[in-house]
């Protein structure tokens, strides 16, 4: 206890870890913004949740697409390096997104092609981000750096949507524009200074002396990555988890995504409903995680089985998200999903980084943020073009009925609800090699 209250004092005095802190806390709030700004913009233009789900899908599909190539750059150059342009580049983006809302130029072709340049970024920025905390901290400050790091990211999380309604319900439509045209335009604006700020903090951060990387050749970068695959797929608690996250992913994101703006619509016709129910949602993670530093050792007979207890739990809640009529209903549900969503993510991030090997530990975590990325945006058109045909409530059953029925079919057959939280490699009972 002595030792880790040492730890922790000396990274609050850590002034490279403090700007980058700093820099992220700013950033973070402002990306809030977008996800906030982005499907009410498209909602306004359109009034087509089929429209918004190609939208996030176009965000969503290059950021899948580049992840592994923006990962592979970033071990041959310096991650802050790559950072910083990923700043500028998403300052400007969003400056000229912000300007054309303003303005009334903002068409839904200049929207598409803002939505695809800010993914190309974020595939880029997500691997420098993940990596540059190894280079400012010293090691045995790493595991305190990257928990705060996750610490500040859910209370963006709850902070940054809230804000983010308040704004642009409150800041009204610009002269003859759209409705919200001018709130959507200072969220954007928002968002873009906040990179700029970023930017200017992180060039504060002086990195720690590191080896230099390995020259590889491109062919090497591409046989590692194969070299990754083919362990997650050799290792069959892998195996089993990535497919049981693979069909999550599927089902669920779209309706999170693309359904719950449209719900907001409904019942409060404001961005600030929006704001409240995004912003239960990240304050339920916040605590969820928050229960899992304070009692890690809270589960089942297994991880498998916590996990997919867990999950039907919140394939129930699920259920009745799309009969709410007031905003204060739809907030009490997310609150309750998003605390037992947090609960998940510790327990997933933290087995997997016990289950694979140091060496292929990068690669198996890209592999993971790769399903969500790339199934992401499938999930999201394809809930637009469900919601064409049926209404919310049946929407949201069918989404809360088809996760319950996953958990119950992988429970039944796949052997995951005996899979341990420290697996030996291959150790899945009842699953096939």
């Amino acid at each position: 206890m002595h030792k880790q209250q040492t730890d922790n004092r000396a990274l609050r005095g850590d002034r490279n870890f403090l700007w980058l802190a700093a820099g992220a806390l700013v950033s973070m709030v402002g990306d809030q913004f977008t996800l906030i700004a982005l499907p009410w913009l498209v909602l306004k233009m359109t009034g087509d949740p089929l429209v918004l789900g190609t939208v996030l899908a176009v965000t969503s599909i290059p950021r899948a697409l580049f992840i592994l190539v923006g990962g592979a750059l970033v071990d041959r150059h310096s991650p802050k390096r790559v950072l910083m342009l990923t700043k500028y580049l998403n300052t400007l983006l969003l400056g000229a997104l912000a300007a054309l809302v303003f303005t009334g130029h903002a068409s839904l072709p200049l929207v598409y092609a803002l939505a695809f340049a800010i993914g190309l970024s974020t595939a880029f920025s997500i691997p420098a981000g993940s990596s540059i905390m190894p280079h400012v901290v010293r090691p045995e400050h790493l595991q305190q750096a990257n928990g705060a790091m996750m610490g500040i990211r859910q209370l963006s999380f709850f902070i940054g949507p809230l804000l983010a309604g308040g704004l642009i319900a409150v800041s009204g439509s610009a002269s003859g524009g759209m409705q919200d045209a001018q709130g959507l335009a200072l969220a954007f604006l928002f968002d873009a200074i906040s990179y700029a700020a970023s930017a200017w903090t992180l060039a504060r951060v002086t990195l720690r002396a590191q080896p230099a990387p390995a020259q590889a050749d491109a062919g090497s970068v591409w046989k590692s990555v194969a070299e990754g695959l083919r362990y997650c797929w050799n290792e069959r608690s892998l195996r089993v988890c990535f497919a049981y996250w693979a069909a999550i992913a599927l089902f669920i994101s779209g309706p999170v995504h693309v359904a719950v703006p449209v719900l907001a619509e409904r019942i409060g016709d404001s961005a600030a409903a929006l704001g409240v129910l995004v912003g239960a949602h990240g304050a339920g993670t916040l605590l969820g995680m928050m229960l899992s530093g304070i009692r890690p050792g809270l589960r089942l007979r297994s991880f498998g089985a916590t996990l997919l207890l867990l999950d039907g739990v919140i394939g129930l809640l699920f259920m009745p998200l799309g009969l709410i009529d007031a905003t204060w209903q739809g907030g009490l549900l997310l609150l309750a999903i998003g605390m037992l969503g947090g609960v998940v993510q510790v327990k997933v991030y933290t087995w997997l980084q016990r289950a694979a090997p140091p060496a292929l530990l990068g690669r198996t975590m890209a592999l993971f943020m790769f399903i969500f990325l790339g199934i992401a945006p499938m999930s999201s058109a394809l809930t637009g073009l469900l919601m064409r045909s049926i209404a919310l409530p049946q929407l949201f059953a069918g989404a809360g009925l088809l996760l319950v029925a996953i958990v119950g079919i992988t429970y039944a057959g796949s052997g995951m609800r005996s899979i341990q939280e420290s697996p030996a490699p291959g150790a899945v009972p009842g699953t096939g090699s």
